[in-house]
């Protein structure tokens, strides 16, 4: 299995806690580096926050275009006919990630997993099936994938893991009515599921940073 590279930022000297966030098609783990100073998280909390770049592969909707991708879409129905395969590939990927942080120390009860749009997505279905008990996962303009495979909360070890949906009203890539239909299924499942949206599109707004802080510090205050 490929290990994937990573962009690395610590907020403090003594580390106890980490953020693995997952970046969106054709983007790179730069992309979200510069929002952990926006942040403003209190030193206190000292986190990892660890930017995977996504393997470099084919999209079939992009004119079979090579570019850094968690998986291959085939076709942009509101469904999204998606690769399976590529998608558990990205998971195992992801999850070694988890797994090197257990082993220098950080318990997983310390460990967040958040993704934007494709990274989202992973960050769903890796979340969601993980025997790695988690501090919390967060969904941003993203949909849930293969959720008729999804366990009951009580049938699952993050089944009282806080999971934070945001996503814009005025999405054009990933519409917004996926994220409603994720936050449905979730609560039909009874998940711990905080839902936000906000007038944007594709993207990240500065009233949503300062959500996601508040969030970040009380799921791992929580933790501790």
């Amino acid at each position: 299995m490929q290990e994937l590279e990573c962009v690395v930022v610590e907020t403090s000297s003594s580390i106890d806690s980490a953020v693995i966030w997952l970046h969106g098609l054709g983007s790179d783990g730069y992309d979200f580096q510069p929002i952990v100073k926006s942040l403003s998280l209190p030193e206190s909390l000292g986190v990892r926050f660890i930017f995977p770049h996504a393997p470099i592969r084919p999209v079939t909707i992009n004119g079979g275009m090579e570019m850094r991708a968690w998986y291959d879409i085939l076709e942009m129905t509101i469904e999204r006919k998606v690769d399976s395969k590529n998608i558990a590939e990205s998971c195992a990927q992801v999850e070694a990630i988890i797994n090197a942080q257990i082993e220098a120390g950080i318990p997983s009860k310390r460990i967040v997993l958040a993704g934007f749009s494709q990274g989202g997505v992973i960050a769903y279905k890796l979340g969601l099936t993980t025997q790695s008990k988690l501090a919390g996962i967060m969904a941003l303009s993203t949909y849930l994938v293969e959720s008729d495979a999804l366990t009951d909360a009580a049938e699952n070890v993050n089944g009282s893991t806080s999971i934070l949906i945001h996503h814009g009203s005025e999405d054009p890539v990933v519409p917004f009515q996926l994220g409603m239909n994720a936050r449905e299924v979730l609560l039909n499942k009874s998940y711990l599921v905080e839902f936000e949206s906000y007038e944007m599109p594709h993207s990240v707004c500065p009233e949503q940073v300062v959500d996601i802080s508040k969030w970040l510090q009380k799921v791992l205050l929580k933790s501790f």
